[in-house]
């Protein structure tokens, strides 16, 4: 399954992506590795999102965006790697061309696109990162940035990551490792149906049950001090937008990113 992210684009040259590793991050959730196969880097900011292009079987044209997830710090030369999460769905048309995607073969790529980004002039002293499903994607790249925030600016950071059970939490043991190491890093999983059981990775005092939404007000939102980002699914991206608004955050401190899911 791919992800429709809401937001406009402009034509930008297509390219080859080659396929280089794959593994599953959830039963239904691969993050690949791809790289461009003509030569080219592929300058990206963290948080933006390319588009892989290809045909329906009557030979229409259809296109599928997804996050990068790749970490960089902005200063770091470009390279030709891009990786990605790909959420799987049975008798999705991108799921087919994923699952018969071999090492060493391409597929059609654009971008990057999207301003989901961290901003250069951003003054706040907290991020507040929302997501669920891949949406957390955009949120492991931009580590490396926040890393460098913490130590020079003194930026404090929360990621809720929403989940229905422990095994879907995306990148959760990187997210879990990065807490440990960077004490100005919370973590916070929200796991809807499922809590870890005693013991495992995920067996912490910062785990919660139920929805991000109602964990937010856990954190008190600051009007003043935070800048939020939302991204994943439409629906609580909209739920925590209402909420933000309700707690004074204005609307300009509210990044957002919707994901909808198509086959």
């Amino acid at each position: 399954m791919g992800a429709t992210l809401c937001c406009s684009t402009v034509a930008i040259p297509r390219f080859p992506l080659k396929l280089v590793s794959r593994r599953m991050l959830a039963p239904t959730v691969a993050h690949l590795s791809l790289e461009r196969d003509d030569g080219q880097v592929l300058p990206c900011i963290p948080g933006q999102f390319i588009q892989i292009h290809f045909r329906y079987a009557d030979g229409s044209e259809a296109r599928r965006s997804y996050s990068i997830a790749l970490g960089r710090a902005l200063d770091t030369p470009p390279d030709a790697r891009v990786d990605i999460a790909v959420s799987y769905v049975a008798g999705g048309a991108a799921t087919a061309l994923f699952e018969a995607l071999q090492l060493g073969e391409d597929v059609e790529a654009s971008g990057p696109y999207g301003r989901f980004c961290l901003m250069p002039n951003d003054d706040n002293r907290r991020y507040l990162l929302i997501g669920t499903g891949t949406g957390v994607t955009p949120y492991r790249a931009m580590l490396p940035q926040l890393e460098k925030l913490m130590r020079d600016r003194s930026v404090q950071v929360a990621l809720l990551q929403g989940a229905r059970s422990p095994a879907e939490l995306l990148y959760g043991a990187e997210f879990r490792a990065f807490a440990q190491t960077h004490p100005g890093f919370r973590y916070l999983p929200c796991l809807s149906r499922e809590l870890p059981k005693p013991g495992c990775l995920h067996d912490h005092p910062d785990v919660r049950h139920g929805y991000v939404q109602n964990v937010l007000a856990e954190l008190s939102p600051d009007p003043e001090h935070d800048i939020a980002y939302l991204c994943g699914n439409p629906d609580m991206v909209d739920a925590t937008f209402d909420m933000l608004k309700e707690f004074g955050l204005p609307i300009g401190r509210i990044r957002r990113e919707k994901y909808v899911s198509n086959k």
